[in-house]
């Protein structure tokens, strides 16, 4: 298994990921209204995801979206409504919680989330067909695709919780007055914001 363009495809990996977007603001605005718990729990679930798609990829999934573009298709439109309704239910959600989250499920609710999105995301299974087969060698086997598979995973988790840790310090602060409402509904627009990005990909 030859690992010799490991670095230069790990730092591939963290420039893509600190490229600004709309999960980021996601991301952000999850932690700053409902606190790091909870983002850690949306990161754990997109970890998963990533982790799924990279395993799959390395089977010949990615490929094969490639070559069927209704099979894409039909996974990114499943992808943008699944974001739709989640944003949906946010802004619903402004008025109904103000308190806080629901206890109890809500880690999970969001880990869930976390892992359907990405899952539903056909981009994330492009990105090791468009980027990936540049830095492997001309003989990689499984071993080796997996390897820089889940070091991008590793790479986009690492990036996904700095995010969720700087964004947390802010949600005891939001979490007084009115502000719940307004962040919650900033976040139920942000949200239609990566479902339009999403549907505006090809």
């Amino acid at each position: 298994m030859d690992l010799s363009q490991l670095p230069a495809f790990a730092l591939t990996s963290l420039l893509i990921e600190l490229t600004p977007g709309p999960n980021m603001a996601w991301l952000a605005l999850l932690a700053a209204t409902e606190g790091r718990r909870l983002g850690y729990a949306v990161v754990a679930g997109v970890c998963l995801g990533l982790s799924l798609i990279g395993l799959l990829a390395a089977l010949g999934l990615a490929a094969l979206l490639q070559a069927q573009p209704l099979a894409y298709q039909a996974l990114r439109w499943a992808g943008v409504a699944y974001l739709l309704w989640i944003a949906w239910d946010t802004w619903r959600g402004a008025d109904s919680h103000e308190g806080g989250a629901e206890p109890g499920a809500s880690a999970f609710a969001q880990f869930r989330r976390g892992l359907i999105t990405n899952l539903l995301n056909p981009k994330a299974a492009v990105f090791y067909v468009t980027v990936l087969p540049g830095f492997l060698s001309p003989t990689a086997r499984f071993a080796e695709v997996s390897t820089l598979s889940f070091t991008f995973v590793a790479v986009a988790t690492l990036i996904h919780g700095g995010i969720v840790t700087a964004a947390g310090t802010a949600a005891g602060w939001l979490a007084q007055g009115d502000r719940v409402r307004l962040t919650r509904r900033i976040m139920a627009l942000a949200l239609v914001a990566v479902a339009l990005w999403l549907f505006t990909r090809t």
